[in-house]
């Protein structure tokens, strides 16, 4: 199975930036969609940006967040900008990879992202 590693998290101020990384240990090749999703304190996760094998996009703020794959080095990134307390969590990527006749979703281990206010 792939496993997924981020980086990039950390403590920023509101107003401010981050990006976030996902580095894939192996191939995604064949991938059908890679994603980040998020996890407030006490709330559900949920998905923040996606991208498909087509560079087909979802975001939750396009105004805010931007997701974009660097098909050269194979990493996924999410830059984050205007952040607000609300936007403090753990942010995980995925990938939904071909298995046989299916998929099979993998995860990172997650990344802290902490805003100030």
């Amino acid at each position: 199975q792939v496993q997924l590693v981020e980086s990039g998290g950390g403590l920023v101020q509101a107003g401010g930036s981050l990006r976030l990384s996902c580095a894939p240990s192996g191939s995604i090749w064949g991938f059908n969609v890679m994603g980040w999703y998020r996890q407030t304190p006490g709330g559900p996760r949920e998905l923040v940006a996606s991208i498909t094998r087509a560079s087909r996009t979802t975001n939750v703020d396009e105004g805010r967040f931007a997701i974009s794959r660097d098909t050269d080095l194979n990493v996924l990134y999410l830059q984050m900008s205007d952040l607000r307390a609300e936007d403090t969590g753990v942010y995980y990527c995925f990938a939904d990879l071909p298995v046989g006749l299916g998929t099979r979703r993998s995860w990172g281990q997650g990344t802290q992202v902490t805003v100030s206010s």
